[in-house]
Formats: C-alpha cells, structure tokens, sequence
C-alpha cells in the first residue's frame, strides 16, 4: 500500500531496546527506515539486519541533556526527523500502588521515567520536524488510564493518562506545521514488562478469557497500530487515540 512507504525515512523510537519498542524499530527497520532506538538496556541482537540503517543508543530518558544529544546526532546524521515513537515505561507491580499507600519516591520516578520523559523527547523532536516540513509521533499509553482499578498502580495510570493530554494538546499545537500526534491504547499484552506471566500458561488464559476477541494482545499487535498511525495512510488523524485492546473497553 503506497501509503505505509518508509523507506529511507528517520524514526527515533524509545523503549526500543525489547518488547514494543524493538518490535516496531525492527518493522521500520524492514521497511527501510533509519531508526535510532533509545533505552536503558544493552543494545538487542540482529539490528543490523537492515535494509534500513539502526543506531543504538543506551541512555536514560530522564536525563534530556542525554535525549537531547541523541536527537540531535539524530538529525546530524540524517538532515532531518520523520517519527518519533514514545513506547518507554515502567510499570512496577511490587511498588506502585494506591495513591493512599504509594510511597512518593516511587510515584515521582515512574511519573519521570513515563511521563516527563514524553517532554524530553517531544521537546527535541519538534524543532526538527517544523525544519524538515512536518511529521508523525505515536506515544504509548494503556487502557488501565481510561478506567479504575481495584488493585491500582496509581503511578503508572496517572502517567499515561498524561500522556494522553499531552498528546492532545501537541497535536493542536503544531498542527500547522503538519506534525501529528496521536496515542495507542494497549490493552494486556505478551511483552517484558508483563514477565509475571512467562511460561505461566493458566495465567495466560485467565486473562484471555476477558478479552472478547479471545487472546493476550502481542508486541507485533501493538507495532501494525503504530507503523499505520505514523503512516501517510493515517495522514487525516491526529490527537486521536486508538484502543488495541482486542475488545475489552467495548464490553459491558
């Protein structure tokens, strides 16, 4: 489809180094892209299995002097930037937890690490795509933000809602200069960050038993919704979020 054409394009994706985030570098990797990824952990093998070109960056995203070095060799490199993809999070079972008990050390860094790492990479990006005549950015947020929960991770749902209204209000702000913004919504999916379940099979199905389409939601699932919203397919859409929930927000 001539619309999902990214070849030779520049993409910044963080959280790039596992799960979602590796998954949709690899797609526009294979698409022809020049992708440099960004994340905390060591550089994943096969990345220069191309046709497009990779370059890893091992850094923290909430260090912006870091991101902002990274963004901007980024540019240097390429003479501009296309797409920016904020999949980096942490969602720490065995800290975050009601607002009433959370301890605030921990709300402060899972608010940094999700949320004001957005900022950092938003903040960079923009001036880039404004020289380079516009471009997409997709950032990732779940479906626990649109709903409670009675076993909270407060922390994390507050973060990525922010990252809603942040992407909301980008996408007014610049769209004159043909940036677009735009949020997914994963709803439970096989990655790292849900390690809990690995090789835990009745776990598996007990969660895919909520889910109306029938299964848990994978990395692949995740990177098609983003590589279509950073596409010129999607070139109509902006400040819009997309649920990939396999149908849980739907149900009664």
């Amino acid at each position: 489809m001539k619309g999902f054409d990214f070849n030779k394009k520049i993409a910044f994706v963080t959280g790039a180094g596992g799960g979602m985030g590796l998954n949709i570098a690899r797609d526009l990797l294979a698409a022809g892209a020049r992708v440099t990824l960004f994340d905390a952990k060591p550089a994943p093998e096969g990345l220069d299995e191309g046709p497009g070109v990779a370059r890893y960056v091992r850094g923290d995203l909430t260090d912006e002097p870091a991101v902002a070095r990274a963004m901007a060799e980024t540019v240097e490199a390429h003479g501009r930037l296309d797409y920016l993809v904020n999949v980096a999070g942490v969602l720490w079972f065995d800290r975050d937890r009601s607002l009433v008990d959370i301890d605030l050390d921990v709300w402060d860094r899972v608010l940094a690490i999700n949320l004001k790492s957005v900022v950092h990479t938003v903040r960079h990006a923009v001036p880039a795509m404004r020289r380079g005549g516009g471009g997409a950015m997709v950032h990732f947020s779940t479906i626990q933000c649109l709903r409670g929960d009675d076993q909270p991770q407060d922390a994390y749902q507050a973060s990525k809602a922010g990252i809603v209204a942040l992407s909301k209000s980008i996408a007014i702000q610049f769209a004159g200069d043909r940036i677009r913004s735009n949020v997914i919504f994963p709803g439970p999916t096989l990655s790292p960050m849900q390690a809990r379940w690995e090789g835990k099979e009745d776990v598996q199905a007990r969660v895919a038993a909520h889910v109306p389409l029938g299964r848990l939601g994978t990395t692949q699932d995740m990177a098609n919704a983003c590589l279509f919203l950073l596409s010129d397919a999607a070139s109509f859409i902006t400040g819009a979020g997309l649920v990939v929930d396999g149908g849980i927000l739907a149900a009664p």
